[in-house]
């Protein structure tokens, strides 16, 4: 087990050192698009001749070569240091510190609701494989699959956050902090986590169900079937932890991506997350801030699979025997 587990971890130190590398590059690979494109972009003013904007990268250190740069960033980073933000003058680090928790917390809370979704729903389709509650389940899966998360924001908005619909159930911008109200915060979460979650139900309810169909055509199920075991306590109890191996591996897959990846949402309902925070810094042309905040979203992703890997091993004793 250990030994494997050492393997996982080693498998980091390359990946992790390709997208170090890649952010550090990011202001080469903007020139290569635009030669005359600058990564101190925020900082210039109208009366900058070509030459001061020169001085202005080499003060930034934006003139010495990639192994440089990319060496004193990682020294930097290694300390929490990601660099100051070019559009505010505020520690990148302070930003990321301040928007990580908010992502987390929609991330979180949108995959424990697309489990207590999927969960039930992909025993209940495996349960009645091949009839009308299973054909119907695959075709609502399809159908959910088929909307993107910028149309699903846009039709809960207008049902539950729209006057004169059904009510303004919930509001359509905003982000209050738990410490600050817990009920305004778990309001101003729900739409948000609704709209990632409805991309992810598919998906888990779908991969429960084609495990759970093979682990109910194993032996020990038929005998505990054939010793009069009612048909919930046979799923519930002896069929779904051995088919949720897939789920649980996914489901930490599946976090690292929410968290990199609800740039829309958190943009369209005004969350002040990492997401905003990118769209934000890719617009100004805030070089330090995309590269902390990509490369902490990155670490995260990582360290997640790790863990999830570790989780696996826990459960599954054949892992554990490797």
């Amino acid at each position: 087990m250990w030994r494997l587990l050492g393997r996982k971890v080693l498998h980091l130190i390359p990946v992790l050192f390709l997208v170090t590398l890649a952010t550090t590059a990011m202001p080469d690979m903007l020139k290569l698009g635009d030669p005359s494109a600058t990564p101190v972009g925020p900082k210039l003013s109208a009366d900058m001749t070509p030459e001061d904007v020169k001085r202005l990268e080499a003060q930034y250190g934006y003139d010495d070569p990639l192994y440089e740069r990319y060496g004193r960033w990682v020294a930097d980073a290694v300390t929490g240091d990601f660099g100051t933000s070019m559009a505010t003058d505020t520690p990148v680090a302070d930003s990321i510190k301040e928007r990580y928790p908010v992502t987390l917390e929609l991330a979180l809370v949108s995959l424990l609701l697309a489990l207590a979704v999927a969960v039930p729903l992909g025993v209940w389709a495996a349960a009645k494989a091949g009839r009308l509650p299973d054909k119907f389940l695959g075709g609502l899966s399809s159908g959910l699959l088929a909307i993107p998360p910028f149309i699903s924001s846009i039709l809960l908005v207008y049902l539950f956050a729209a006057p004169g619909k059904l009510g303004q159930v919930f509001p359509n911008q905003g982000w209050t902090k738990a410490s600050e109200s817990l009920s305004a915060n778990i309001e101003t979460l729900m739409l948000p986590a609704i709209v990632l979650a409805l991309a992810e139900i598919p998906q888990f309810q779908r991969l429960l169900r084609s495990d759970m169909l093979g682990t109910l055509q194993e032996d020990y199920i038929l005998t505990a079937r054939s010793k009069g075991m009612s048909a919930p306590y046979v799923l519930f109890r002896h069929a779904l932890r051995p088919s949720s191996f897939s789920l649980i591996t996914i489901s930490g897959l599946t976090l690292g991506r929410l968290i990199g990846g609800t740039v829309i949402v958190e943009f369209y309902f005004g969350i002040p997350g990492l997401g905003q925070s990118i769209v934000g810094a890719i617009t100004s042309n805030d070089i330090p801030t995309v590269q902390g905040t990509v490369v902490v979203i990155a670490v995260g992703y990582v360290l997640l699979n790790t863990l999830v890997d570790v989780a696996y091993m826990l459960i599954d004793p054949r892992v554990r025997a490797r």
